[in-house]
């Protein structure tokens, strides 16, 4: 697992970078676990655009990842592979259980095929096993964290990604997230031990504009670069910005500094330490 730099072919390739997928066993895919992936191009249900600036893109399928893990507990299962997923910057492993089932998991950081995991509170606290924070030590790199007891991790499933176990204090947790933000998490919910594999993943440069629209990505157009009928910020001779204005979207919205988070929320007191 490392990055590869681009030679200087072209200008772009110059500044170029990828990864190596060294850690990668196979490339094809088990096709029990794979289904259609429909593109929706930023639309919604209506055909409206609901989200600019997407759309293209390489076609996809998506791999069915076991983000929940409950339901076998106490089974154990061998590492079979690991695989890259279009869908998300981590990597998955296949895993199959003793019963014989196969299931696609996030493939944590040194986890190597022909490994043994299991899922569980009487799970050994090593890498790759899922089990209740209440089993979990203080100090513990996890990932895949519930949010909802029984609804299957929800946060900290990108690459190079993990959480760490500050305390415990009656029945919740101190969770400090990878954003810095200390968050209360119930005991009973379920966490899986280690960090995110990929963790170079950050370090990879885009190199140029057609990368970005294999991802699906399209050009983000300014509004200073629009017509006044399409962007409050559009018109003008020149490069003119319409007299400096405040920032706002092409519906008028103030943007860039506004605060959007409702005053109270549920979930506020959940959080000790702001990640800001």
């Amino acid at each position: 697992m490392g990055i590869k730099q681009s030679k200087p072919t072209t200008p772009t390739r110059r500044w170029q970078s990828y990864a190596d997928f060294a850690e990668l066993t196979t490339d094809k895919p088990t096709k029990s676990l794979l289904v259609p992936l429909p593109r929706t191009g930023g639309r919604d249900a209506y055909g409206h655009v609901s989200s600019r600036f997407r759309g293209g893109g390489h076609k996809r399928q998506y791999r069915l990842v076991d983000f929940y893990r409950r339901d076998k507990a106490g089974i154990k299962a061998v590492v079979k592979t690991v695989e890259y997923d279009p869908n998300r910057s981590s990597r998955i492993s296949l895993v199959e259980y003793a019963d014989g089932e196969r299931r696609y998991i996030l493939w944590p950081d040194g986890l190597k095929v022909g490994d043994e995991i299991m899922a569980g509170p009487e799970a050994e606290v090593k890498l790759g096993n899922a089990m209740p924070l209440r089993s979990i030590p203080p100090g513990a790199m996890i990932h895949n964290i519930e949010l909802n007891k029984g609804r299957g991790g929800q946060i900290v499933r990108s690459a190079g990604s993990a959480a760490i176990i500050q305390a415990k204090e009656g029945e919740r947790a101190h969770v400090k997230l990878p954003s810095g933000e200390v968050r209360l998490v119930e005991l009973d919910c379920w966490a899986t031990i280690g960090q995110m594999g990929n963790v170079d993943h950050h370090a990879i440069s885009i190199g140029k504009a057609g990368r970005s629209r294999w991802m699906g990505r399209k050009p983000h157009v300014r509004g200073v670069a629009m017509n006044p009928i399409d962007h409050p910020h559009g018109g003008g001779e020149g490069k003119s910005g319409q007299g400096n204005p405040h920032p706002v979207s092409p519906w008028g919205w103030h943007t860039k500094g506004r605060k959007t988070r409702k005053p109270v929320k549920y979930s506020d007191r959940l959080i000790v330490k702001r990640r800001s």
